[in-house]
C-alpha cells in the first residue's frame, strides 16, 4: 500500500534525502531559519496555538526549540512545510536515533513535529498532518523515582523550624508531600489559594487546568507558621507578588529554588540528593495507593488528564510486591 503523504508529495528518496542532507549539515554547523518564511510562519502559528490551548511556558519552549531544529534543517534542502512527508520524517527521526539521540527525546521531538504540523492543517495551510503517521520511538521503562514513608518523615523532620528560611522550606516540603504537588504548581501557589478554613489550596496545573487539592493537618500547621512567621518578613524585602512561597530577596521561588533547597535538606538528613521534587509527587501518590485510596481519586489529585498516567503507580506497587516476594518466599 502506498505511503499517504501528510502535505505534499516531494522527494522519490526521502531516505536518501535525510541522511545526506543530517550528514551535510553536520559538516557545516548548525543550520538557522531565515527571520521570514514560511517556516517562521509556521513556528509563530504554532506557538500561538500553544498559547490558547495553555500550554506551559516550559513545553513551548521545548516545542519551539525541537521544531526551529527541524525548521531550519528543512529549509537548508529547500523545503518548504507544505512538502514534507511522512516517509521524510521518519527518516529525520530515525536518523537522529542513529546519531545516539535517546528515545524519549525523539518522542519529545516528534510529539513538536506534531504540534508544528498541527498548526500547519488547522490554520489551512496543508490537508493533512504528516506527523500523525509517524509512530512513537518505544522508550524504556522506567519506575519513578520513589522515597520510603520513613525516609520522608526523616527528610521533613530534618528541616527545622526557628529561621526564616527554615519555617519556608518545612512549608514547602510538607505541603509538597501532602498535597503531590509539582516544583511549577508549588512555586505557582498564591496566598489567596491557600484556603485554610476548608484545609485545602488552589492549584493551577499544567494546560491551565485548576484543581482543589486536600491538604493535611500537618502541613497546614507549617503553612500556618510560615504565614505568620515568615513570610511577612520575606514579603518586606522584596515586591510581593502575592504568591505564597517567597526567596530570601522576596521575590517568587523558581522551580530552581525548590530544587536546590530540596538537595539542601536531603544532605542534612544523609538521604540520596539525587531525589528530586517529583519524587515527592511520586511518593504521594505510591504511598496513597500503598494505603488503600482509588485509582481514580489519585488521579484527580495530581491533576492527570488521563488515568493512563496515574496506571504507572501500579506498576511501582507490583515491583515492590514482586521484590518482597523474591526476598522473602523459600521457592521464589
Amino acid at each position: 500500500m502506498p505511503d499517504r503523504e501528510g502535505c505534499h508529495a516531494h522527494a522519490a528518496n526521502d531516505d536518501h534525502v535525510v541522511s545526506v542532507s543530517l550528514k551535510a549539515a553536520a559538516a557545516t554547523g548548525a543550520p538557522r531559519v531565515p527571520r521570514a518564511g514560511p517556516w517562521r510562519q509556521a513556528l509563530a502559528l504554532m506557538d500561538g496555538d500553544l498559547v490558547r490551548r495553555g500550554a506551559s511556558d516550559k513545553t513551548r519552549r521545548a516545542y519551539g526549540t525541537d521544531a526551529e531544529q527541524f525548521a531550519a534543517w528543512a529549509h537548508a534542502q529547500a523545503l518548504a512545510p507544505v512538502e514534507i512527508t511522512p516517509r521524510l520524517l521518519r527518516g529525520y527521526i530515525a536518523r537522529l536515533s542513529e546519531a545516539g539521540t535517546a528515545p524519549s527525546t525523539s518522542a519529545r521531538k516528534l510529539a513538536a513535529l506534531r504540534a508544528l504540523f498541527a498548526s500547519q492543517r488547522d490554520h489551512g495551510q496543508c490537508p493533512d498532518n504528516p506527523a500523525e503517521l509517524v509512530s512513537t520511538p518505544k522508550r524504556a521503562q522506567t519506575l519513578p523515582q520513589v522515597m520510603k514513608a520513613a525516609d520522608v518523615a526523616t527528610l521533613l523532620g530534618a528541616i527545622p523550624t526557628d529561621g526564616v528560611l527554615e519555617l519556608r522550606d518545612r512549608a514547602l516540603f510538607e505541603l509538597a508531600y501532602a498535597c503531590g504537588l509539582r516544583a511549577e504548581e508549588l512555586a505557582g501557589i498564591t496566598l489567596d489559594g491557600v484556603e485554610l478554613d476548608s484545609e485545602q489550596v488552589r492549584v493551577d496545573g499544567k494546560g491551565a487546568r485548576t484543581r482543589f487539592v486536600p491538604v493535611g493537618e500537618i502541613a497546614l500547621e507549617h503553612v500556618r507558621g510560615y504565614l505568620e512567621r515568615s513570610r511577612p518578613i520575606l514579603a518586606a524585602r522584596g515586591q510581593d507578588a502575592g504568591v505564597l512561597f517567597l526567596s530570601k530577596s522576596g521575590r517568587p521561588l523558581y522551580t530552581s529554588d525548590v530544587r536546590r533547597r530540596l538537595t539542601v535538606w536531603l544532605r542534612r538528613a544523609n538521604l540520596a540528593p539525587t531525589f528530586s521534587p517529583h519524587a515527592l509527587r511520586h511518593s504521594f501518590a505510591t504511598h496513597l495507593l500503598d494505603g488503600g485510596a482509588d485509582l481514580r481519586a489519585i488521579q484527580e489529585l495530581l491533576g492527570h488528564s488521563s488515568v493512563s498516567s496515574t496506571q504507572l503507580y501500579t506498576r511501582v506497587e507490583s515491583a515492590r510486591l514482586s521484590s518482597a516476594y523474591s526476598r522473602s518466599h523459600p521457592r521464589a
